[in-house]
């Protein structure tokens, strides 16, 4: 837990100096940076993917998880999370996922729990204690909080709250998820998570199409059960 308790004090570091100073920079050089971020995440993303060794279990996973998230209605629960946290820190809201509150919380949210230090990162940390994975990540997440709130305000630092439920959680179940998890499926979660990140460096950051991205997250945890069951069943 020593790593994520570090990635959320990071990310809260880096969103209120994004505040304070967020002010001093014009509308264009904000819209440029989340821009740039949106690039690079997508880029980030894309690279990920690639990494795939069986790219039919991605688009199953994604498929699949996309029939969960839409039927737990993941998206529609984090953004009603970010309006509920908008109105009690606020004591406004701008409603729905255009409100500039829940658009930071819910891009923040997703893309500092997607990436695959985020996953590798806890489990090194529950299992040994060494948290130089997500020293590394809280390094990378703090400066991109910096440029997100100085754009999207303080709803960037609300993603902590997912953050610690995530990567805490992963921590804890750490011994039972070695166990389990392969590398081969370790490498389908990392793949099915940088589609995620694509689609949220064009949906939330470019905004070029609106995607649900927030509803195709089951993927990530049912990649490795896709991957185990062609072991299991093909073996």
């Amino acid at each position: 837990m020593t790593g994520t308790l570090i990635n959320v004090v990071a990310i809260i570091a880096g969103s209120l100096v994004g505040i304070v100073f967020g002010a001093r920079l014009s509308d264009n050089l904000k819209t440029t940076v989340v821009n740039g971020m949106g690039l690079f995440t997508s880029a980030i993303g894309l690279q990920m993917f690639l990494q795939t060794q069986q790219s039919l279990v991605v688009l199953g996973a994604l498929i699949l998880g996309a029939m969960l998230g839409e039927w737990w209605r993941i998206e529609d629960r984090i953004a009603s999370l970010g309006a509920w946290l908008e109105k009690r820190f606020t004591g406004a809201s701008e409603g729905g996922t255009s409100s500039r509150f829940v658009r930071g919380f819910l891009a923040a949210s997703l893309l500092y729990c997607t990436g695959p230090i985020a996953i590798m990162g806890s489990i090194q940390d529950g299992l040994s204690g060494d948290f130089q994975l997500l020293a590394v990540k809280s390094v990378l997440d703090g400066f991109i909080s910096i440029a997100f709130a100085s754009t999207l305000g303080i709803g960037v630092m609300f993603s902590i709250l997912p953050v610690f439920v995530y990567q805490g959680g992963i921590s804890l179940l750490a011994g039972s998820l070695s166990q389990a998890i392969s590398e081969a499926m370790m490498t389908e979660m990392t793949a099915s998570g940088g589609v995620i990140l694509f689609g949220l460096g064009l949906s939330s950051l470019l905004e070029i199409k609106k995607i649900r991205v927030g509803n195709f997250l089951p993927a990530i945890l049912v990649a490795p059960i896709i991957v185990w069951a062609i072991a299991y069943f093909g073996g």
